[in-house]
């Protein structure tokens, strides 16, 4: 492992200990969080979010990430489906995008009229203010990559199978509509960075430096909540340690390594 490696784990390992007292500290004081990722495609969204969730208690949290509404869903009032989501007392959840769909994604790929649109830009500060009226902490993130960078994690993708799967047809057309995407990007934080819902936008050129600086923001904008990880003292085992023996009614799979 390089030098430069070593010291981001090193780094990393510090801040995933943070998160762990971050994730106890909503546990016990019974406060809700909600951070939403935004961000051109292959910017490092799901990776910052797994970054942010790999020493975390999987019941403290939860990652939501929508899909295209369906045919019911259309119906229904525009953040009905997001606020299905919501966390209750003592959840992180993160949002891998968000409503935030239809003030950039949407309008760029024609996938929402003008009216919707302007709907939305009409009532989301409202709908947000709601969200931190009732207690809810609500950090904003707009992951910024320049298109010469972005381009190479495309081509990154294209050629691996593995990752393959991170292209979406969507991502494939928004290669033509980066300046479009930017004025919509610019528009958007305009309107809706509030003092109550405040933009906070990242360079993620570099992915790893990205993610140390936006934990580390995300860490000192969450209000009081340094926790300790207590330390754990196992009690001496009874006699010697016993083998695993299963009943012969289960099948064991075969050891193929």
């Amino acid at each position: 492992m390089s030098k430069p490696d070593k010291q981001y784990r090193k780094i990393m390992e510090e801040l995933q200990l943070e998160l762990a007292g971050l994730n106890r500290w909503l546990k016990r004081s019974g406060r809700r969080l909600v951070v939403l990722f935004e961000g051109r495609d292959a910017a490092g969204k799901g990776g910052t979010i797994k970054a942010i969730t790999e020493s975390m208690d999987t019941r403290g949290y939860r990652v939501v990430a929508l899909g295209k509404p369906d045919e019911h869903e259309t119906t229904q009032w525009y953040f009905q489906r997001y606020v299905a989501h919501l966390p209750s007392a003592g959840e992180l959840v993160l949002f891998d995008r968000s409503w935030y769909n239809r003030a950039v994604v949407e309008p760029a790929m024609g996938f929402c009229t003008k009216p919707q649109y302007d709907e939305f830009m009409r009532a989301v500060p409202a709908f947000e203010k709601l969200l931190t009226d009732d207690g809810i902490l609500l950090i904003k993130y707009w992951l910024a990559v320049d298109q010469e960078e972005q381009e190479e994690r495309f081509a990154s993708r294209a050629k691996d199978p593995l990752k393959r799967w991170k292209l979406s047809p969507v991502d494939m057309a928004s290669r033509e509509k980066y300046a479009e995407i930017g004025k919509l990007r610019d528009r958007m934080i305009e309107h809706t960075h509030r003092s109550d819902a405040p933009w906070f936008v990242v360079d993620f050129n570099d992915q790893k430096r990205g993610r140390i600086n936006l934990i580390r923001h995300l860490l000192e904008n969450v209000p009081r909540h340094d926790e300790t990880i207590p330390e754990v003292k196992l009690a001496k085992l009874k006699g010697k340690p016993k083998h695993e023996r299963v009943t012969d009614k289960a099948l064991w799979v075969p050891d193929s390594f």
